[in-house]
């Protein structure tokens, strides 16, 4: 294991974390929502969730056809570079928008999260090229733990802005730290293969290698099983990260500043849980503490149904943010150690259709509840429990996913077996 491009590796966690704790999770959430479209009667609600979901609806039309090309051209990085940086710009211009700008608001947005989301396709491929099997799932959780250090320190930047009311600083200093500290992963990790083909006749052959990448996912009966499981409990932790400070600033009246404390004490607790759960991930199977933290997620979201007082919500998002990085950390471990070697971009690009597509009903469906309901985010919580309850239920079926610390798994034919 490189430590240098592990480290390089991780650091890339802590840029982006800038976006998705400012725009993605907090400040520019809750003001796209509560300003500058108003959410008296959900329509904030309604219009974050279309926003959510278009942006993850061209990642996962885009991932596998992108990753695809990656791998054949032998230009991963450049495209990772691309895509961090529409992210960083769009973020950047996010400063300019202002209530009523409902459609800028939505382009910009969109365009951010695309970029942030696209480039993740990129970074993960990089998970089996930097560290050895046994070591995956401690470098995944040391990822995502510096991942929320980041995201603290984006929002103590983000702090001092937000009380003098200058939102638009908020945007711009996210923007820095992602550009800043992305800088060292396109530096030090490891360069591109060489690619088979040129870039045109790669985008051609990955669109047709996309439905032979699906048809092969497919044939791998745990790989099947696992993604159809993550398609539906990630589509819940992603509804609950883009709604969580829009329903306490809307149905338990937080304010920015509060929000910002609130996001804080997720990530303190996240970085706790992913660093605390890295090595139970290669000791005890991926599989185990998936199942453990939907079990978590399952009654943490039925707790936020009931919860009256802010200081209740304070502790439950303590219990739910040590939670999230661990299941996000060893969903990435459970699908690197199912994937052939030399296809890490294409089958990567598939995790991605499959959280992405995922993340497209979960806030078309919060945002709809609430919108029908004149803005009862309450109901619109509780449903979000069932891509949990499903995702476990599909999980246990799934025959895979033990302790990547012993002998590799063989993925052979429509099973998987010990070497």
């Amino acid at each position: 294991m490189n430590r240098r491009q592990v480290v390089a590796w991780t650091l890339y966690d802590f840029a982006n974390s800038s976006f998705a704790a400012v725009i993605a999770a907090t400040i520019y959430a809750t003001y796209y929502a509560q300003v500058v479209v108003g959410n008296v009667h959900g329509e904030g609600d309604l219009w974050w969730g279309r926003l959510i979901s278009t942006s993850m609806a061209i990642v996962a039309l885009t991932s596998p056809i992108l990753g695809g090309v990656a791998d054949r051209a032998g230009i991963r990085k450049r495209l990772f570079f691309a895509a961090t940086y529409l992210s960083v710009g769009a973020t950047a211009l996010m400063a300019t928008v202002e209530q009523g700008m409902v459609r800028r608001g939505f382009v910009l947005g969109v365009l951010g999260m695309v970029g942030f989301e696209g480039a993740l396709v990129f970074y993960n491929a990089y998970l089996p090229d930097i560290a050895s099997r046994q070591w995956q799932g401690r470098v995944s959780a040391y990822g995502f733990g510096v991942g929320y250090a980041g995201s603290i320190v984006a929002l103590l930047v983000a702090l001092p802005f937000v009380r003098v009311g200058a939102l638009g600083w908020c945007f711009l200093s996210a923007a820095a730290l992602f550009g800043l500290f992305a800088l060292p992963s396109f530096l030090v990790l490891p360069e591109d293969r060489p690619g088979q083909v040129g870039v045109i006749e790669a985008i051609c052959e990955s669109i047709l290698g996309t439905a032979r990448t699906v048809r092969d996912v497919l044939t791998f009966r745990e790989l099947r099983r696992f993604l159809g499981a993550y398609l539906l409990y990630e589509d819940g932790v992603n509804t609950v990260i883009f709604f969580s400070s829009i329903f306490a600033a809307r149905t338990l009246g937080f304010g920015m500043a509060q929000l910002i404390g609130l996001y804080v004490l997720v990530q303190i607790t996240a970085l706790v849980g992913a660093f605390l759960w890295g090595k139970p991930t290669d000791c005890l199977g991926p599989k185990f503490v998936v199942v453990c933290m939907l079990v978590l997620w399952i009654g943490v979201v039925v707790a936020a149904y009931f919860v009256e007082a802010q200081r209740q919500f304070y502790f439950l998002a303590a219990v739910a943010g040590s939670g999230l990085g661990a299941i996000q950390a060893a969903s990435r471990t459970f699908m690197a150690t199912l994937i052939p070697k030399g296809r890490e971009g294409e089958f990567f690009g598939c995790y991605a259709i499959c959280g992405k597509t995922a993340s497209i009903l979960g806030p078309l469906v919060f945002g709809a509840v609430s919108y029908i309901l004149a803005g009862n985010q309450r109901a619109a919580i509780l449903t979000v429990g069932v891509f949990f309850v499903m995702g476990l239920i599909l999980l246990l079926r799934v025959q895979a996913g033990g302790p990547t610390g012993q002998a590799g798994e063989i993925i052979v034919g429509t099973t998987c077996t010990r070497a």
